[in-house]
């Protein structure tokens, strides 16, 4: 959804051009993102997907508030070259990289 800053690549799957992780070996893997919404009177909706489709979403769409953030985190098996990546559905966020995040790494190896 945005360009991101890479702070940690051990490894290199996570492609900077395409924002999209890819899965080096099966395994459960963790992943969790935070955004923020930079106007109010709008509501953001943003899904994490995995190989085309949503897994999880987050919200924000307060109406009074100027900034909100939205999160959500969750525990995913994937088979080896498995694609992950955030999508924004809806709204829009504040300053890409530096108010929003996008992590994940391998739990366990299977």
């Amino acid at each position: 959804i945005y360009t991101f800053q890479v702070l940690v690549n051990i490894g290199n799957h996570f492609d900077l051009a395409s924002s999209i992780f890819v899965a080096p070996r099966k395994g459960i893997y963790s992943f969790s993102f935070h955004v923020v919404k930079v106007y109010n009177r709008q509501t953001i909706q943003v899904s994490l997907m995995q190989n085309g489709y949503p897994v999880i979403s987050a919200f924000a769409g307060d109406q009074d508030v100027t900034r909100e953030a939205a999160s959500n985190g969750v525990l995913l098996h994937m088979e080896r070259e498995d694609k992950v990546h955030l999508k924004l559905e809806r709204g829009n966020l504040m300053g890409g990289w530096k108010y929003s995040t996008f992590s994940g790494f391998l739990v366990f190896p299977l």
